[in-house]
């Protein structure tokens, strides 16, 4: 086993909404993270975006030293060789579009990289899990994936319902991503996905980034590393090992009043659970071996103890998302 692979590769972790500062910078520095999508947005809208926005132009001006914008598959690698961390912006809903499909260009314009079509509610563009029945992509939604393909914006239906997700990935020209959910195989949570949409999603030429989130685990919490790179394995051999990567949904250090904007945002006055148990009313208590972003090495001698070859290691710890953004953030 190669003990020095993980600091020369590149690591991506495809998706952490975490309560940003600098401990937690350095923290993904330290676990060897070249760049992170991080969702800055879940149901704010179009001035509050910008916000978050001019946040994140803080965050870079005072810790120019650890991080650095992500605006192409060139400043990976550019972050790699600064020996920093690449932040690309996300949503994980439509909300900074509103109702007008001139904003997706503005957005792009911004930086705003990979967009959720929904999160788990119905949205203006496509349904969500958590709904009863699926519609699928919406008039709306056909014309926004036609103009995230144009502008090169990412589509992410991790939050989707089965028959949307499937509608996105047979309408968009460009492959999608799910940047962070798992098998239903694996574990049945109305957020995992059933083997015919990532079958779909691997012919299409789209991307699964593998969650870390204990309630996507099989035993939650207590899902071991074996268990984890079993999944990992058997989803390769469902996809291939080039549509598979890492999107750990980390969220370190929020309060539970983010998990109920997360889960609420302006549409209930209670307390939503999803699935309709209480069980999962706060933060899950982290796995034993991926308490932050310092255990990404963790990851990678899993899989190489799981039998993957140091090249579908590398794959699986970033190259596939490499790969996949070099040509997803270009415009046609």
């Amino acid at each position: 086993m190669n003990q020095n692979l993980h600091k020369d590769l590149i690591v991506v972790d495809g998706l952490q909404y975490s309560n940003w500062n600098r401990h937690i910078f350095e923290q993904l520095r330290e676990g060897g993270v070249t760049m992170v999508h991080v969702t800055i947005v879940y149901h704010e809208q179009i001035r509050e975006t910008l916000l978050r926005i001019a946040e994140w132009n803080r965050h870079f001006e005072y810790n120019r030293d650890l991080i650095m914008p992500v605006k192409s598959a060139e400043d990976i690698r550019r972050a790699k060789a600064l020996g920093k961390v690449g932040i690309m912006f996300g949503a994980q809903n439509c909300s900074p579009i509103e109702d007008d499909i001139g904003m997706v260009e503005v957005m792009r314009e911004l930086n705003l990289m990979i967009m959720q079509l929904t999160y788990n509610n119905q949205s203006l563009l496509a349904c969500g899990c958590y709904e009863a029945e699926d519609s699928g992509v919406t008039r709306f939604g056909k014309q926004a994936i036609r103009e995230m393909n144009r502008v090169g914006m990412v589509i992410d239906m991790s939050h989707s319902g089965e028959r949307s997700t499937l509608d996105a990935i047979e309408l968009s020209e460009r492959p999608i991503v799910i940047s962070h959910a798992n098998p239903t195989s694996f574990h049945a949570a109305k957020r995992n996905k059933s083997d015919t949409v990532l079958k779909a999603l691997g012919e299409s030429g789209g991307l699964l980034g593998f969650s870390l989130y204990p309630f996507h685990l099989k035993n939650g919490s207590d899902c071991t590393l074996e268990e984890f790179c079993d999944m990992v394995a058997s989803t390769a051999d469902l996809m291939g090992v080039e549509h598979i990567g890492i999107g750990t949904d980390l969220c370190q250090e929020q309060p539970l009043s983010v998990l109920e904007w997360m889960r609420n945002g302006r549409w209930s006055k209670e307390m939503d659970y999803g699935e309709g148990s209480k069980s999962n009313a706060d933060w899950p208590r982290p796995l034993s071996w991926f308490r932050d972003s310092r255990d990404f090495p963790n990851l990678t001698a899993g899989l190489q103890a799981r039998g993957f070859s140091d090249e579908d290691v590398a794959r699986i710890m970033g190259r596939n998302w490499l790969n996949f953004l070099e040509d997803a953030l270009q415009p046609q």
